[in-house]
């Protein structure tokens, strides 16, 4: 057994270092990118700023992007490999409860890495005795001003969906979607990215805590609102900003 492999539960911080361990595992897997660990620990330590818990702006966000994704016509869920490592059983019942496919949709895209995610979702579909459409092996469509491999899309995924639901995202990428008309629904720990400022509704959450926040609400068909994005990032800002002053005081 390596170092990595023990975890003391007794540890303050147990989670966040459980959480790490699966990108780590997915990462041996071929799953992910080598800039996959860099990533999640810049959106960690934005979670360490927030208290690591669901502040009442981010519920509020996510009962949003519930009754979007529960009214939406055609939704789907877009996943890179950190969000499918981290919480793709989740995400599999999500599209399970919507009736809708998950596309994978990755920056640095090769054969190997989009077999290997795409193996691991069929695998826990299999386990969830699930039967969700898995989307993204063979793009036959493009998003509009996006060049790159992220710019390839499913026309019956991606491309013709109302709206989407793109967990850790590109800022580049949201407002090409958003430019297509779609609502995009984004879960991002910096409240100040492009993504969560271009987004229809930004998520300031850890995407964990949200996938099974989202189960639990998707069932009860909240209502959609005239939301203010704007405002709940400030609310999320703030939140930093108190915390940090509580710390220092």
């Amino acid at each position: 057994m390596s170092e990595e492999d023990i975890v003391d539960p007794t540890h303050p911080r147990y989670e966040s270092l459980m959480i790490r361990k699966k990108v780590a595992e997915a990462g041996a897997k071929g799953m992910l990118a080598d800039s996959a660990m860099i990533a999640h620990g810049r959106g960690e330590a934005f979670d360490y700023l927030l208290g690591e818990q669901t502040i009442p702006s981010a519920m509020d966000a996510t009962k949003e992007a519930a009754a979007r994704l529960v009214k939406a016509k055609r939704p789907v869920l877009s996943l890179n490999g950190n969000a499918i490592a981290l919480a793709g059983q989740d995400f599999l019942t999500i599209a399970s409860q919507l009736g809708c496919p998950i596309e994978i949709n990755i920056f640095y895209r090769t054969p190997e890495r989009m077999g290997a995610l795409i193996g691991h979702l069929k695998m826990l579909n299999a386990k969830l005795g699930l039967d969700v459409e898995i989307l993204g092996g063979i793009p036959d469509a493009r998003i509009p001003g996006l060049e790159g491999p992220r710019g390839a899309c499913q026309s019956e995924g991606i491309f013709e969906a109302d709206t989407i639901l793109v967990p850790l995202e590109d800022g580049d990428r949201c407002e090409a979607l958003i430019a297509m008309g779609k609502e995009v629904l984004v879960i991002d720990l910096n409240p100040l990215s492009r993504s969560a400022r271009t987004g229809t509704v930004g998520i300031v959450d850890e995407v964990t805590r949200v996938t099974k926040n989202l189960i639990q609400l998707i069932p009860k068909k909240p209502a959609p609102t005239k939301w203010k994005n704007d405002k709940a990032l400030q609310s999320a800002l703030d939140h930093i900003v108190e915390t940090m002053s509580d710390k220092f005081n």
